[in-house]
Protein backbone atom coordinates (compact mmCIF):
# COMPACT_ATOMS: atom_id res chain seq x y z
CA UNK A 1 0.00 0.00 0.00
CA UNK A 2 1.16 3.56 -0.73
CA UNK A 3 1.53 6.16 2.01
CA UNK A 4 3.13 9.55 2.34
CA UNK A 5 5.97 10.08 4.80
CA UNK A 6 6.28 13.41 6.63
CA UNK A 7 9.39 14.43 8.58
CA UNK A 8 8.56 17.26 10.99
CA UNK A 9 11.39 18.94 12.85
CA UNK A 10 9.45 19.88 15.98
CA UNK A 11 6.79 18.46 18.27
CA UNK A 12 4.49 21.31 17.28
CA UNK A 13 4.85 20.48 13.58
CA UNK A 14 4.17 16.78 14.26
CA UNK A 15 1.02 17.68 16.20
CA UNK A 16 -0.22 19.93 13.38
CA UNK A 17 0.24 17.11 10.87
CA UNK A 18 -1.55 14.64 13.11
CA UNK A 19 -4.41 17.09 13.60
CA UNK A 20 -4.71 17.68 9.87
CA UNK A 21 -4.71 14.00 8.85
CA UNK A 22 -6.58 12.56 11.85
CA UNK A 23 -7.08 8.78 11.91
CA UNK A 24 -5.38 8.44 8.50
CA UNK A 25 -1.99 9.23 10.08
CA UNK A 26 0.31 7.27 12.37
CA UNK A 27 3.40 8.40 14.22
CA UNK A 28 6.55 6.47 13.25
CA UNK A 29 9.32 6.09 15.83
CA UNK A 30 11.48 2.95 15.56
CA UNK A 31 8.82 1.25 13.46
CA UNK A 32 9.51 -2.24 14.80
CA UNK A 33 5.81 -2.80 15.54
CA UNK A 34 4.13 -0.43 13.08
CA UNK A 35 5.89 -1.67 9.95
CA UNK A 36 4.94 -5.25 10.80
CA UNK A 37 1.31 -4.21 11.30
CA UNK A 38 1.30 -2.45 7.92
CA UNK A 39 2.92 -5.42 6.17
CA UNK A 40 0.36 -7.77 7.70
CA UNK A 41 -2.46 -5.40 6.69
CA UNK A 42 -3.57 -4.86 10.26
CA UNK A 43 -3.52 -1.11 9.63
CA UNK A 44 -3.36 1.00 6.50
CA UNK A 45 -2.29 4.57 7.27
CA UNK A 46 -2.16 7.06 4.42
CA UNK A 47 0.36 9.26 6.21
CA UNK A 48 3.36 8.35 8.38
CA UNK A 49 4.72 11.10 10.60
CA UNK A 50 8.37 10.19 11.17
CA UNK A 51 9.65 11.45 14.52
CA UNK A 52 13.37 10.79 14.14
CA UNK A 53 14.20 14.39 13.20
CA UNK A 54 12.67 15.94 16.31
CA UNK A 55 15.28 17.01 18.82
CA UNK A 56 14.47 16.67 22.49
CA UNK A 57 12.44 13.48 22.31
CA UNK A 58 15.42 11.23 22.99
CA UNK A 59 17.44 10.83 26.15
CA UNK A 60 17.46 9.91 29.83
CA UNK A 61 17.31 12.75 32.36
CA UNK A 62 18.13 11.54 35.85
CA UNK A 63 17.24 14.28 38.31
CA UNK A 64 17.45 14.27 42.08
CA UNK A 65 13.77 13.46 42.45
CA UNK A 66 12.59 12.07 39.11
CA UNK A 67 13.75 10.30 35.98
CA UNK A 68 12.46 11.35 32.56
CA UNK A 69 12.71 9.09 29.52
CA UNK A 70 12.25 10.76 26.16
CA UNK A 71 9.81 8.86 23.98
CA UNK A 72 12.47 8.15 21.33
CA UNK A 73 14.91 6.65 23.84
CA UNK A 74 15.87 3.21 22.54
CA UNK A 75 15.81 -0.06 24.41
CA UNK A 76 19.56 -0.32 23.91
CA UNK A 77 20.10 3.08 25.58
CA UNK A 78 18.06 1.92 28.58
CA UNK A 79 19.90 -1.40 28.67
CA UNK A 80 23.29 0.37 28.76
CA UNK A 81 22.47 3.33 31.01
CA UNK A 82 24.16 3.35 34.43
CA UNK A 83 20.95 4.94 35.76
CA UNK A 84 19.27 1.54 35.49
CA UNK A 85 21.80 -0.44 37.45
CA UNK A 86 21.50 -1.61 41.03
CA UNK A 87 18.15 -0.76 42.67
CA UNK A 88 16.63 0.42 39.35
CA UNK A 89 17.68 -2.65 37.39
CA UNK A 90 14.15 -3.79 36.46
CA UNK A 91 13.87 -1.48 33.47
CA UNK A 92 17.24 -2.55 32.06
CA UNK A 93 16.37 -6.21 32.66
CA UNK A 94 13.19 -5.75 30.63
CA UNK A 95 14.86 -3.80 27.82
CA UNK A 96 17.56 -6.46 27.53
CA UNK A 97 15.13 -9.23 26.55
CA UNK A 98 13.23 -7.34 23.83
CA UNK A 99 14.14 -8.81 20.44
CA UNK A 100 17.76 -8.95 19.31
CA UNK A 101 20.46 -6.28 19.28
CA UNK A 102 19.25 -4.86 15.95
CA UNK A 103 15.72 -4.40 17.28
CA UNK A 104 16.87 -2.85 20.56
CA UNK A 105 19.03 -0.35 18.68
CA UNK A 106 15.96 1.16 16.98
CA UNK A 107 12.91 0.21 19.07
CA UNK A 108 11.81 3.06 21.36
CA UNK A 109 10.23 3.13 24.78
CA UNK A 110 7.53 5.49 23.51
CA UNK A 111 6.59 3.06 20.78
CA UNK A 112 6.52 0.17 23.22
CA UNK A 113 4.19 2.08 25.54
CA UNK A 114 1.95 3.52 22.82
CA UNK A 115 1.59 0.13 21.13
CA UNK A 116 -0.02 -1.12 24.37
CA UNK A 117 0.60 -4.81 23.85
CA UNK A 118 -0.51 -6.86 26.88
CA UNK A 119 2.85 -8.67 26.64
CA UNK A 120 5.06 -5.56 26.24
CA UNK A 121 8.09 -6.19 28.44
CA UNK A 122 8.72 -2.57 29.47
CA UNK A 123 5.20 -1.94 30.76
CA UNK A 124 5.37 -4.00 34.01
CA UNK A 125 8.59 -2.28 35.23
CA UNK A 126 7.09 1.12 34.42
CA UNK A 127 3.90 0.21 36.31
CA UNK A 128 5.98 -0.98 39.27
CA UNK A 129 7.76 2.39 39.18
CA UNK A 130 4.35 4.14 39.17
CA UNK A 131 5.27 5.93 35.93
CA UNK A 132 3.25 8.59 34.15
CA UNK A 133 3.16 9.50 30.46
CA UNK A 134 3.36 13.02 29.07
CA UNK A 135 1.30 13.86 25.97
CA UNK A 136 1.33 16.92 23.73
CA UNK A 137 -1.54 17.69 21.37
CA UNK A 138 -3.69 20.37 19.82
CA UNK A 139 -5.43 21.01 23.15
CA UNK A 140 -2.15 21.43 25.05
CA UNK A 141 -0.10 19.08 27.18
CA UNK A 142 -1.21 16.66 29.85
CA UNK A 143 0.22 13.93 32.05
CA UNK A 144 -1.59 10.88 33.32
CA UNK A 145 -0.61 7.69 35.15
CA UNK A 146 0.46 4.86 32.87
CA UNK A 147 -2.23 2.62 34.38
CA UNK A 148 -4.89 5.09 33.17
CA UNK A 149 -3.25 5.48 29.76
CA UNK A 150 -3.56 1.75 28.95
CA UNK A 151 -7.09 0.75 27.94
CA UNK A 152 -6.67 -2.63 26.23
CA UNK A 153 -4.72 -4.45 23.51
CA UNK A 154 -3.44 -1.70 21.22
CA UNK A 155 -5.80 0.83 22.84
CA UNK A 156 -4.72 3.85 24.90
CA UNK A 157 -6.03 7.21 26.09
CA UNK A 158 -4.00 9.01 23.40
CA UNK A 159 -6.03 11.22 21.05
CA UNK A 160 -5.34 11.19 17.30
CA UNK A 161 -3.46 14.48 17.40
CA UNK A 162 -1.51 13.71 20.58
CA UNK A 163 2.13 12.69 20.67
CA UNK A 164 3.56 10.75 23.59
CA UNK A 165 6.65 12.81 24.44
CA UNK A 166 8.08 11.25 27.60
CA UNK A 167 7.68 8.79 30.44
CA UNK A 168 8.31 10.08 33.96
CA UNK A 169 8.66 8.40 37.35
CA UNK A 170 9.93 9.37 40.78
CA UNK A 171 13.22 8.02 42.02
CA UNK A 172 12.48 5.11 44.34
CA UNK A 173 12.98 5.91 48.02
CA UNK A 174 15.80 4.67 50.21
CA UNK A 175 15.89 0.98 51.11
CA UNK A 176 14.10 0.00 47.92
CA UNK A 177 14.88 -1.96 44.75
CA UNK A 178 13.22 -3.28 41.61
CA UNK A 179 13.35 -6.52 39.63
CA UNK A 180 11.96 -7.97 36.40
CA UNK A 181 11.59 -11.60 35.30
CA UNK A 182 10.33 -12.85 31.95
CA UNK A 183 9.11 -16.33 31.07
CA UNK A 184 9.10 -17.29 27.40
CA UNK A 185 10.11 -20.12 25.14
CA UNK A 186 13.46 -18.33 24.81
CA UNK A 187 15.14 -15.72 27.00
CA UNK A 188 14.90 -13.09 24.25
CA UNK A 189 13.50 -12.59 20.74
CA UNK A 190 10.26 -14.10 21.97
CA UNK A 191 6.96 -12.64 23.16
CA UNK A 192 6.48 -13.14 26.89
CA UNK A 193 4.29 -15.94 28.14
CA UNK A 194 4.32 -14.08 31.46
CA UNK A 195 6.47 -11.25 32.77
CA UNK A 196 6.62 -9.88 36.30
CA UNK A 197 8.09 -6.72 37.76
CA UNK A 198 8.31 -5.66 41.38
CA UNK A 199 9.34 -2.71 43.51
CA UNK A 200 9.90 -3.27 47.22
CA UNK A 201 10.76 -0.76 49.94
CA UNK A 202 11.60 -1.83 53.49
CA UNK A 203 11.04 0.09 56.71
CA UNK A 204 13.81 0.43 59.26
CA UNK A 205 12.47 -2.63 61.10
CA UNK A 206 12.67 -4.74 57.94
CA UNK A 207 8.94 -4.84 57.21
CA UNK A 208 7.52 -4.04 53.78
CA UNK A 209 6.58 -0.38 53.41
CA UNK A 210 5.98 0.08 49.68
CA UNK A 211 5.08 -2.90 47.49
CA UNK A 212 4.26 -2.74 43.79
CA UNK A 213 3.82 -5.87 41.70
CA UNK A 214 3.04 -5.66 37.99
CA UNK A 215 2.18 -8.44 35.56
CA UNK A 216 2.35 -8.71 31.78
CA UNK A 217 0.65 -11.11 29.34
CA UNK A 218 -2.01 -12.19 31.84
CA UNK A 219 -4.82 -9.79 30.91
CA UNK A 220 -5.93 -7.29 28.27
CA UNK A 221 -3.29 -4.85 29.55
CA UNK A 222 -0.24 -5.02 31.76
CA UNK A 223 -1.59 -4.52 35.26
CA UNK A 224 -0.78 -4.29 38.96
CA UNK A 225 -1.60 -7.01 41.50
CA UNK A 226 -3.30 -5.00 44.29
CA UNK A 227 -4.33 -7.93 46.53
CA UNK A 228 -0.78 -9.26 46.59
CA UNK A 229 0.62 -5.80 47.28
CA UNK A 230 -1.78 -5.18 50.14
CA UNK A 231 -1.02 -8.53 51.74
CA UNK A 232 2.69 -7.69 52.01
CA UNK A 233 2.47 -4.12 53.28
CA UNK A 234 3.51 -3.92 56.91
CA UNK A 235 4.60 -7.55 56.96
CA UNK A 236 8.03 -9.10 57.29
CA UNK A 237 9.07 -10.40 53.83
CA UNK A 238 9.46 -14.01 54.89
CA UNK A 239 9.50 -16.81 52.30
CA UNK A 240 5.97 -17.72 53.33
CA UNK A 241 4.78 -14.12 52.89
CA UNK A 242 6.36 -13.92 49.44
CA UNK A 243 4.75 -17.20 48.44
CA UNK A 244 1.36 -15.92 49.59
CA UNK A 245 1.86 -12.79 47.48
CA UNK A 246 2.49 -15.03 44.49
CA UNK A 247 -0.68 -17.01 45.18
CA UNK A 248 -2.78 -13.84 45.47
CA UNK A 249 -1.28 -12.36 42.30
CA UNK A 250 -2.11 -15.55 40.39
CA UNK A 251 -5.64 -15.63 41.75
CA UNK A 252 -6.25 -12.01 40.80
CA UNK A 253 -5.08 -12.08 37.17
CA UNK A 254 -7.18 -12.97 34.12
CA UNK A 255 -5.01 -14.74 31.54
CA UNK A 256 -6.25 -16.36 28.34
CA UNK A 257 -5.23 -19.59 26.64
CA UNK A 258 -3.51 -19.13 23.28
CA UNK A 259 -0.85 -20.75 21.10
CA UNK A 260 1.89 -19.84 23.59
CA UNK A 261 0.39 -21.17 26.82
CA UNK A 262 -2.79 -22.07 28.62
CA UNK A 263 -4.41 -19.79 31.15
CA UNK A 264 -3.68 -22.33 33.88
CA UNK A 265 0.02 -22.42 33.00
CA UNK A 266 0.20 -18.63 33.02
CA UNK A 267 -1.29 -18.54 36.53
CA UNK A 268 1.26 -21.13 37.65
CA UNK A 269 4.04 -18.93 36.25
CA UNK A 270 2.71 -15.85 38.03
CA UNK A 271 2.58 -17.75 41.31
CA UNK A 272 6.21 -18.85 40.85
CA UNK A 273 7.70 -15.66 39.44
CA UNK A 274 6.24 -13.09 41.84
CA UNK A 275 8.12 -14.49 44.88
CA UNK A 276 11.31 -14.71 42.81
CA UNK A 277 11.05 -11.08 41.74
CA UNK A 278 10.39 -9.96 45.31
CA UNK A 279 13.31 -12.04 46.57
CA UNK A 280 15.54 -10.42 43.96
CA UNK A 281 14.43 -7.02 45.28
CA UNK A 282 15.41 -8.06 48.81
CA UNK A 283 18.83 -9.18 47.61
CA UNK A 284 19.40 -5.85 45.86
CA UNK A 285 18.34 -3.81 48.88
CA UNK A 286 20.89 -5.73 50.92
CA UNK A 287 23.61 -5.50 48.26
CA UNK A 288 23.31 -1.79 47.59
CA UNK A 289 22.66 -0.64 51.11
CA UNK A 290 19.33 0.84 50.23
Amino acid sequence: MAFQVHQPESVEAAIRLAGAFGPDARFLAGGTDLIIQINRKRCAPQHLIALGGIRGLCGIEAGADAIVLGALTTHKAIERSPVFAGPLAALAEAARVVGGHQIRNIATIGGNVANASPAADLLPPLLALDASVSLAGGRGTRRLPLAQFLHGPGATDRRDDELLTSIVFARPPQRSATAFIKAGRRRAMEISIVCVAALLQLDADGSCRTVRIALGAVGPTATRAPQAEQALRGCEPTPAALQEAGRLAAAGCAPISDVRASAEYRRMLVQALVPRALQRCLQRIEAYGR
